[in-house]
Parts: C-alpha cells; sequence; structure tokens
C-alpha cells in the first residue's frame, strides 16, 4: 500500500522535479502537493534553509494531518557574500519571478571575474507526532555571463555546474536530477522515508 506523503510546496518545477526522483529512489510514496489540498503560501521566517524547510514541513504537517516534505533551496553566490541564499525566490522583490532574479544577479555580478557559485538544499521531513529528520545537497559550479537553455526553472539558466560546458537549464530533466542539489539530498532522505512514515 502506498504512503501519502505531501510536498510542501505550490512550486510546479519542485513537484515535477521531486515527483521524477520519488518514482526511483521511493516508489512507495504517493505525492500530493499544498495545492492539491488548498494549503496557501506559508512565509518563511526562518534564518537559514534549515529553519524554513522545517518550519514549512511542521506547518503543512500540522494543518494536513500528513506527513510532509518540504525543500528550501537557494543560490549562494561566493563574490556576493553567499547571497541571494535564502531570499533566493524573492531576490528581485517579487516572489517566484524567475527572469528578474536572474537579471538581478547578472548584474550584480557585472564586471567580477570570480563567480563560484553553489546550489544549495536543504529537505525537511516531518510527521504528526512532531517528529523531523533533514538532509542537505550541494552543487558546486559558477554564474555565467548570459542566460542559456530552458530547461528547469530558478538560476539554471545562468548557473553552470563545475565539470561542465552547459546550465542545468540545458541539461536534460534526469541528467540534472542525477547531479542536483535536490537530487543529493532527496537521495540522502529518499531510504529513510517509508521508515520513518511507519513510526508515526
Amino acid at each position: 500500500m502506498k504512503k501519502t506523503l505531501v510536498l510542501a510546496t505550490r512550486n510546479k518545477g519542485k513537484v515535477l522535479e521531486v515527483e521524477r526522483m520519488l518514482k526511483i529512489h521511493a516508489p512507495e510514496i504517493s505525492l500530493i502537493s499544498m495545492a492539491d489540498l488548498d494549503i496557501g503560501d506559508i512565509e518563511e521566517t526562518g534564518n537559514s534553509f534549515e529553519e524554513n524547510a522545517l518550519l514549512k514541513a511542521r506547518t503543512v504537517t500540522q494543518i494536513s494531518g500528513l506527513a510532509a516534505l518540504a525543500d528550501d533551496s537557494g543560490l549562494a553566490i561566493d563574490a556576493l557574500n553567499g547571497e541571494p541564499g535564502i531570499f533566493s525566490a524573492r531576490y528581485s522583490g517579487v516572489h517566484g519571478d524567475d527572469a528578474a532574479n536572474n537579471a538581478k544577479v547578472l548584474r550584480q555580478m557585472a564586471g567580477i571575474t570570480k563567480r563560484s557559485a553553489s546550489f544549495i538544499a536543504v529537505l525537511a521531513l516531518s510527521r504528526p507526532d512532531g517528529q523531523s529528520i533533514i538532509s542537505r545537497g550541494e552543487l558546486l559550479g559558477q554564474i555565467i555571463d548570459s542566460p542559456r537553455g530552458n530547461q528547469g526553472f530558478g538560476y539554471d539558466p545562468i548557473f553552470q555546474p563545475t565539470g561542465f560546458d552547459i546550465t542545468t537549464a540545458q541539461m536534460s530533466p534526469e541528467m540534472k536530477d542525477s547531479i542536483s542539489h535536490r537530487g543529493k539530498a532527496l537521495a540522502q532522505i529518499a531510504p529513510k522515508i517509508s521508515p520513518f512514515l511507519s513510526l508515526s
């Protein structure tokens, strides 16, 4: 019997990405999203990816009465002292405006030669008894000069992973999943999901 898990996001790109990866790593899990349950956005008031992921997972669990998996992720650019960091989705001032966020990063990086950056993802899994676990994944790379590719979402068009000559927006979904920060975090937590849910 499949176990139901709520993915604590309304971001369609994240839902598709996590669904693809769960089919590989945890096929016994049936995933639904906040949108399926008509749960509104949750304000991210934490000071770290970990705090925000736990906040979202626990809030969705409290509202739904179901176990929840939340992701907080973002881009950390060395030359910008880790910005946009936890503000990645709303860096330009409008939540979820990928084009505006990318444009702001490129403006700030103009003329800067040190272009190293990393994608960071933290996943938090919570259940109704209040217990939770977290995992973290990171993908190293650099910020390129102009957007390339139309796959993915977020900062994918301006992020080139170390060891590749293409951006994550130029990769097939399967290739991106195999190296991504979210893929790494999900690979760590996926084997723990069913046992964790069975203990609730």
